[in-house]
């Protein structure tokens, strides 16, 4: 993989998190937040910046 599709990785990742931040936060408007949705999303997340830290350490940063 070269670093244009690291680069792209990293955005792709980035845009993730913030929709599943977005969704977390639309959960916990709710009267009744789901737990274990926030929580299976918040997992998803931390993947996700692993991913961008893995991507990060390919090219060099």
């Amino acid at each position: 993989m070269g670093k244009k599709n690291h680069k792209k990785t990293i955005r792709s990742l980035t845009k993730r998190i913030e929709e599943h931040q977005e969704k977390i936060r639309q959960e916990y408007a709710k009267e009744l937040p789901d737990e274990g949705l926030i929580h299976h999303w918040q997992a998803e997340i931390a993947a996700f910046k692993k991913g961008i830290k893995q991507a990060y350490k390919r090219l060099g940063r």
